[in-house]
């Protein structure tokens, strides 16, 4: 008989299967959940089950640091994949679902079109990794894109969404295939599809110098390129943007200040003295500046900190988009 936090968790990963199969989110014996029980074991579900009805033999319990566990026949084929994130993030849900309309729309887009904030704050740059076999037998490359987004689309197969529980990994498989319903919605009153604002976020790159990442002269590069953009400048006026907005990197003590006045950044301070500061370790900026992660986003997820409150920095989202755009048009090193 099992009893206390693995019957409820046991109990929670058929709910949430029950949840999956009646969004029709998964089908027939498609997908896999696990959930991580302590610091050494998971709980996932067997080869072969349906997450639409599940019974509690079809969950295996499995110590990742024993070797009989390890080898049983019954393990998903997807069981490496569990596996990697376990021993590489903290999360403590994984979902691997196979959507109709995710999978068809990346089977001929190569990256999601966002025509709502919503997506655009919740998702950002879903990251798409090629697949080329009927199951993940490249493990490696869904835990570097998980590094980026906590959602990742397998290509031709179906998606991975990692979290803290199962209703965060739930929320954003259904934000995204929401996203999916609109793009093809727009697209049926208007064949070329195009958003303004993504327009307006998106220039080249030709970028000559490369800059040594949080370096004066890589933030003052940044600043400079903020202070010569028109449509900062114009959304700043419209939006008010007058605030102090502190940019840290964990760890090394290395902090810069933005002093905003109606869109242009004043005056560049040394310190995180600021009503709103975002911080990270080198690895999360390194893809904010590569323009591979979306600060709003990698807060929602928690791959990065943020002092103050993200409803009222949100004020100025469409300005701050602006800017994040731009982190990326200075190359680092």
């Amino acid at each position: 008989m099992i009893f206390g936090k693995e019957k409820a968790l046991r109990d929670e990963i058929i709910n949430i299967g029950k949840k999956l199969y009646d969004l029709r989110l998964v089908v027939g014996r498609s997908g896999n959940l696990s959930a991580r029980l302590d610091e050494s074991a998971i709980l996932i579900t067997a080869t072969g089950s349906s997450l639409g009805n599940l019974p509690s033999d079809d969950i295996i319990r499995v110590d990742l640091k024993n070797a009989d566990d390890l080898n049983n026949k019954r393990l998903t084929t997807e069981f490496p994949l569990h596996r990697l994130a376990y021993e590489n993030f903290p999360h403590k849900a994984i979902i691997h679902c196979h959507p109709t309309l995710i999978n068809a729309y990346f089977a001929v887009c190569p990256e999601l079109k966002t025509l709502t904030f919503e997506s655009k704050l919740y998702l950002g740059n879903i990251p798409v990794v090629e697949q080329d076999t009927p199951a993940i037998t490249k493990p490696e490359l869904i835990i570097e894109a998980l590094k980026a987004s906590n959602l990742v689309v397998a290509k031709n197969h179906g998606v991975v969404s990692a979290a803290d529980k199962f209703s965060d990994c739930l929320y954003m498989i259904e934000t995204l295939e929401e996203a999916v319903k609109v793009a093809a919605t727009a697209r049926m009153f208007k064949k070329d599809v195009l958003d303004d604002l993504d327009k307006a976020l998106k220039e080249s790159l030709g970028q000559d110098a490369a800059y040594l990442m949080f370096s004066d002269e890589h933030i003052r590069k940044i600043v400079d390129l903020v202070n010569r953009d028109e449509f900062i400048a114009k959304k700043g006026q419209e939006l008010d943007l007058t605030l102090k907005l502190a940019i840290k990197l964990d760890g090394q003590g290395k902090a810069y200040k933005f002093n905003f006045e109606k869109g242009k950044i004043v005056k560049l301070d040394f310190d995180d003295d600021a009503p709103f500061v975002i911080s990270a370790p080198v690895d999360a900026w390194e893809l904010v500046f590569l323009g591979k992660l979306d600060p709003f986003v990698a807060t929602m997820q928690g791959k990065m900190k943020l002092k103050g409150e993200l409803g009222k920095l949100s004020r100025w989202y469409v300005p701050f988009s602006r800017l994040f755009e731009l982190f990326k048009q200075v190359r680092i090193k």
